[in-house]
């Protein structure tokens, strides 16, 4: 989990520049940041909307840490 302060910077630099806020989430090769880089393309203000959503609202780990643990015997 990222803390508050990390957050706070990646959605500051998302507001400039899209992609690059969602790059540093997720990702250069990611599909969020590709839709958000196709996204910022077409129109700044979408990009800037769905960038913040994916910095917010996606987990970037699906599991919990404890998922690929291996089991102990």
């Amino acid at each position: 989990m990222a803390s508050r302060s990390e957050i706070c910077c990646e959605i500051l630099i998302a507001i400039l520049l899209p992609p690059l806020g969602v790059c540093f989430r997720h990702g250069c090769c990611s599909v969020e940041f590709l839709i958000c880089l196709l996204l910022t393309i077409l129109g700044y203000i979408p990009g800037i909307i769905y960038a913040i959503y994916v910095i917010v609202a996606v987990d970037r780990e699906p599991y919990p840490s404890d998922y690929w643990r291996p089991i102990n015997a």
